[in-house]
């Protein structure tokens, strides 16, 4: 007998401890190398924990359970033969995808097929959740009945699950009000617990202070619709909100160098460029990736980079390597919603700027009153480190470049004065 001893990996620089979030698989099974068994949850992300080599496995850790890294988990038994009638998962999808495509070829694929995927057990019943995709669903009380499951027999994957999210439900798939006075509990995820201490350090900690302002969105929206076509057909990628406030916001802070600093004990630390966390919604709640010297991107390759980022987040593959190191962040609450809103900085870094929704609002232009599309923006800063003047002039600049889009291509200045030399 051979027996591996699994043990949980670094997921990251400072990463000491872990939490067992779902086991998917149970204790005996057959693995194959490489396969996920587990997602691991650490303070900054989740994780999928891939089986190091084929065999049968032995667990070592209960779900919920709090690990060190480099501690023992399961085992494997390396030397156990593979069960009787059972393929190895690659050969166990080709023959799935070689059943489902004579269907094809005779009626149009159901809607959200997604990928074919293997279950770990082939008894499952058709709509079977898996167990990660039952967590999913119970966190977001998503009913199977919604769900169209792409596994083995019809069950339901943990992709099936996220597609859905991403997709949106009809508005009768929500679970209504049940009648009842009952109540349950739910133990906080390691990623929820750290970020209630990090929000509560915050506000204890920082001198935080918000100043607001508003932009008026028609020239940038008149320049979206005018190219949006040939630049998603250009660039391979759409022309969204985001990439303008990005590069809005790295031009500000070459300006304005304390709003992208931070503090460092009685030290100050100024950063000659801008690592611009996107703050983005996910399965597992709000994360913060980070696209790295914004300063030097262009709109298509900040849009290239934010849309990477976020399917990573979206899919449960974002890697704290990818959250860690921001200068600055943006958070964009207008996409549920939010007309105006406080922001809490995300630490270290020392300020943070919310979007909001655009809405049509009377205003004064030229002596006249208009109708135009404005949006409230925010800028949180902590006054240790940014003064008041500081602030304002920041979001001032964020405001017209906003308004004078082409200033971006000319590094903040006025075209004509770059044109006479000025």
């Amino acid at each position: 007998m051979s027996i591996l001893e699994m043990k949980v990996p670094s997921p990251g620089e400072s990463i000491s401890e872990v939490e067992i979030a779902t086991w998917l698989v149970a204790d005996g099974d057959y693995v194959e190398k490489d396969q996920a068994i587990a997602e691991v949850d650490s303070d900054k992300a989740t994780l999928e924990l891939p089986a190091e080599e084929s065999g049968v496995i032995t667990l070592k850790a209960e779900e919920g359970e709090v690990v060190k890294v480099g501690q023992v988990v399961c085992l494997i038994d390396t030397s156990a033969a593979r069960p009787a009638g059972s393929a190895p998962v690659a050969e166990k999808t080709v023959e799935a995808v070689k059943e489902v495509a004579p269907a094809t070829e005779k009626a149009a694929p159901a809607p959200n097929p997604g990928p074919v995927a293997t279950p770990a057990n082939d008894s499952y019943a058709k709509g079977t959740p898996s167990i990660a995709a039952a967590k999913i669903m119970a966190e977001n009380n998503i009913p199977a009945a919604k769900l169209n499951g792409s596994g083995k027999d019809g069950r339901i994957t943990k992709h099936d699950v996220v597609s859905a999210m991403a997709a949106g439900f009809p508005a009768d798939a929500a679970q209504g009000w049940g009648g009842t006075r009952e109540q349950h509990r739910e133990k906080m995820s390691m990623l929820r617990r750290k970020v209630a201490e990090r929000l509560v350090h915050v506000k204890q900690e920082t001198a935080m202070l918000t100043t607001f302002n508003e932009v008026d969105m028609k020239p940038i929206m008149d320049l979206r619709s005018k190219y949006k076509d040939s630049f998603a057909k250009f660039h391979e990628v759409n022309l969204g909100f985001m990439s303008f406030f990005t590069k809005a916001v790295t031009e500000a802070l070459n300006l304005f160098p304390a709003v992208n600093g931070q503090i460092d004990g009685n030290e100050m630390i100024f950063h000659d460029y801008a690592d611009i966390g996107i703050a983005v919604s996910s399965p597992k709640g709000l994360m913060v990736p980070v696209v790295r010297n914004a300063e030097q991107m262009s709109l298509a390759e900040i849009e290239r980079e934010i849309k990477r980022l976020a399917i990573k987040a979206r899919d449960g593959k974002i890697a704290p390597d990818d959250m860690t190191g921001g200068t600055f962040t943006i958070t964009n609450g207008g996409v549920f919603g939010s007309m105006l809103s406080t922001p809490i900085i995300n630490p270290p870094q020392s300020a943070i700027l919310g979007m909001h929704n655009i809405v049509e609002r009377p205003v004064a232009i030229d002596g006249k009153v208009e109708i135009r599309p404005i949006m409230y923006v925010a800028l949180s800063y902590d006054h240790r480190i940014i003064d008041g003047k500081d602030s304002v002039g920041f979001l001032v600049k964020v405001k017209e470049m906003l308004e004078n889009p082409e200033r971006m291509i000319f590094g903040g200045k006025d075209p004509l004065a770059v044109l006479l030399g000025l």
